[in-house]
């Protein structure tokens, strides 16, 4: 016996478990350069030896069609962290997220397993607008037929707009040359994360972490991580001359794939600004450590780093063109016995940083209260007093600690959860994202790297799924998860509803996402299925393609 499902990209097909048969769900809507997906659910019941299966997607050949395997990888979550009814499981197991290159004319059919593939399917611009067919069929090798299904695909003649706020996910450049075995910025090493960044790019993030010097970020005090700085440095007694031939390689790698904004590293040490972030360089014809955990931040020999390095830093940016697409951060995630360090670290900073952006992640609503920062990035599960505050430029972001009741993209979690995200950004007005986690390869705090395909927590740490959105591939290639292409989607979705603004005004939009509900959603408060998500997005592009035609 063989069965064959068709199901959106929001479902989670598990090994033992069968997915709800539910065609509708895999109807799908597209603007014009928009790339939507569904999924072929399958199961072979035939207890014979290992076989395999021919697939065939057929639809218009105006459109790009890209199909991979999804893969079961190890899922884990301590106790430590709080779940909610909303999960699928709290419980260790194998969950699907790897989607991994399939040759379509040999499938594997696992006795007993359901497995699903991923497709895509990517409109091209100025597409007709059309409903088109999509038949799905599953054969074996000599032909017989083992299932087929069908589903539609309805193009709008709208081109989606570009993403409007800025999205960074932050990029570890030395976990890809510990990974790969490189020298961190040899050629290889440079080709390896041009390959990564400009993934990252395909799939919407437009903002990316640049290391000025080795990012002080999850690094156990006294500890350092591999070196990876673009500026080099050279110290002749408190004098300090800079070379940034290596960052206008950085620059000039992201002008090329797309970046849009640059994301400087931060400028103190994690959890409070107290010391210098390791900076390496020449000095007395030597290659060494000029400031670290030993140098404190405030410090009359960081600070003189500081007026010296930042002007010549800033002088560079304008050059290039990009400081106003530039961003400085003090340091990440300080909370309120911290204050003064990080209060005295920026006034040290601030001067030097005149028309920059600073901004931080941080939740406690006095820092902003108290001018501590401009442009605050709470979590989503502390961001009310902040919306209530009225501030101008808010951004937002989740990690580990947002586990219970708010949006993120554990594996445990249902993808509804990632993919509000979008919805609940645009609503709320939000500014930018930020998450912390593209490609962190290590355990955490930093110790050690990790095997990615086996160690998804951080090696206990972090719930699966936070530390990284995709996987090191072979030959210095990223591979998607199923929550890089969800997150994709949500970020979709709010570029739409600022398409939908454009024409129809904002309180049109936001009648239209909160139509039908009991409660308007809120960051804590959203509907907890997949129905809605599909159908919001439907009535987007329908009420988009109504005002297109008048």
């Amino acid at each position: 016996m063989f069965e064959l499902r068709l199901l959106s990209s929001l479902a989670k097909v598990f090994p033992k478990s069968a997915p709800p048969e539910r065609p509708e769900k895999s109807w799908l809507g597209a603007l014009e350069g928009e790339t939507v997906s569904f999924q072929i659910a399958y199961k072979h019941s035939n207890n014979s030896w290992r076989k395999w299966a021919k697939l065939e997607v057929d639809v218009s050949d105006k459109v790009d069609v890209q199909i991979r395997r999804v893969r079961y990888m190890p899922g884990y979550i301590s106790t430590g962290f709080g779940t909610d009814d909303g999960y699928l499981s709290s419980e260790d197991g194998l969950f699907p997220d790897l989607l991994e290159p399939v040759d379509t004319n040999r499938i594997p059919l696992i006795p007993g397993t359901w497995q699903s593939l991923w497709v895509d399917i990517t409109i091209p611009p100025n597409a007709k607008q059309g409903c088109y067919g999509i038949t799905v069929k599953m054969s074996t090798p000599d032909g017989e037929t083992l299932g087929v299904r069908e589903t539609a695909i309805n193009t709008i003649p709208a081109q989606l707009p570009p993403l409007s706020i800025p999205r960074t996910m932050w990029f570890h450049t030395d976990c890809l040359a510990e990974y790969y075995g490189v020298e961190a910025f040899s050629e290889e090493h440079w080709r390896v994360v041009e390959n990564f960044a400009s993934y990252a790019v395909k799939h919407g993030i437009n903002t990316l972490l640049t290391p000025l010097h080795t990012p002080p970020l999850d690094t156990e005090v006294g500890g350092e991580r591999l070196t990876t700085q673009l500026v080099e440095v050279t110290a002749e007694g408190d004098k300090y001359e800079f070379d940034f031939t290596k960052l206008k390689r950085w620059v000039d790698m992201c002008q090329r794939i797309g970046v849009e904004y640059y994301e400087m590293a931060h400028l103190f040490t994690q959890w409070g600004a107290r010391h210098a972030p390791k900076i390496m360089g020449t000095k007395n014809g030597q290659y060494t450590r000029l400031f670290g955990w030993e140098t404190k931040a405030t410090g009359e020999e960081y600070s003189n780093y500081l007026n010296q390095m930042l002007p010549a830093l800033t002088e560079k940016l304008h050059e290039w063109g990009i400081a106003k697409k530039t961003f400085f951060h003090i340091s990440d995630e300080p909370n309120r016995e911290q204050l003064e360090d990080y209060m005295a670290a920026r006034k040290v900073v601030e001067p030097l940083l005149k028309g920059f952006r600073i901004m931080d992640a941080l939740s406690d609503y006095d820092f902003y209260k108290q001018g501590a920062v401009a442009v605050p990035i709470p979590s989503v599960d502390h961001i009310e007093p902040f919306l209530k505050g009225n501030v101008a430029e808010l951004w937002c972001y989740y990690c580990c600690a947002q586990s219970y009741k708010v949006p993120n993209h554990f594996f445990m979690q249902p993808s509804y959860r990632n993919r509000i995200t979008g919805v609940l950004m645009y609503k709320y007005n939000i500014k930018g994202f930020l998450h912390w986690g593209y490609n962190f390869y290590k355990s955490v705090h930093s110790v050690y790297p990790i095997d990615p395909y086996v160690v998804t927590d951080a090696d206990g740490a972090f719930p699966s799924g936070d530390a990284f959105i995709v996987y090191p591939g072979k030959s210095g290639q990223p591979l998607a998860s199923l929550r890089l292409m969800v997150a994709q989607e949500a970020f979709g979705d709010f570029r739409a509803l600022t398409l939908l603004e454009s024409l129809a005004g904002r309180n049109t939009v936001l009648e239209l996402i909160d139509e039908g509900l009991v409660k308007p959603i809120t960051f804590k408060e959203f509907p907890q299925n997949e129905e809605y998500l599909l159908q919001l997005r439907l009535r987007i592009n329908q009420r988009i393609g109504e005002l297109r035609s008048k």
